[in-house]
């Protein structure tokens, strides 16, 4: 599952998934009815990826959340988010058996589980959407970038030790001194 794509804006119902970037907004295109708009840089956008659940002892990305909530419903539509409040609260157990209950209110678990049915329903919560990326497949990855800012580094310390250049304003001022002594000698 891609989350970092998934945005949820204030003020519009449902999910969106980002196609692209204007000069002053953004293209994004609904997760179910697959319908492109725009929205301007003034829009309140949350992503998906940036959202974390309260535990008692840490925040839970939303992400490990839906894979457990996923799992628990077998990969298929959870309750209604217009469920009972108990109802809401006793499959939070279950999604994330350790959430703070005095911090996750039951408006966090009903925008949870409507989102997760969203998903569900646009094809994103499938076991193959859950699978983390390999390791292996990260690391030539990563070290081109690590090159590429050790190199960057080194560029910058190499620019630092070169002594910086007379100042042109200087050059100027001791040339005006010279024209005017030879003007003094000539007049």
């Amino acid at each position: 599952m891609q989350l970092e794509k998934i945005i949820s804006i204030s003020g519009k119902p449902g999910l969106f998934k980002l196609v692209s970037q204007l000069k002053n907004g953004f293209i994004i295109e609904d997760v179910i009815t697959k319908k492109k708009m725009s929205i301007g840089n003034s829009s309140q956008v949350s992503l998906l990826d940036n959202i974390a659940m309260f535990t008692f002892d840490k925040e839970v990305p939303l992400f490990d959340v839906f894979e457990n909530l996923a799992k628990k419903e077998d990969y298929k539509p959870s309750i209604s988010h217009k469920s009972t409040d108990q109802e809401l609260r006793d499959l939070m157990d279950i999604a994330l058996p350790s959430y703070d209950t005095d911090r996750v209110y039951v408006s966090d678990i009903k925008k949870l589980v409507q989102w997760y049915n969203l998903l569900q329903k646009a094809g994103f919560i499938t076991p193959e959407s859950f699978v983390k990326q390999q390791d292996s497949e990260q690391s030539p990855l990563e070290v081109p970038a690590k090159e590429d800012a050790e190199s960057s580094a080194k560029k910058v310390a190499a620019k630092a030790k070169k002594p910086a250049a007379p100042k042109a304003k200087a050059a100027s001022s001791s040339s005006k001194s010279q024209v005017k002594s030879t003007l003094r000698k000539q007049g």
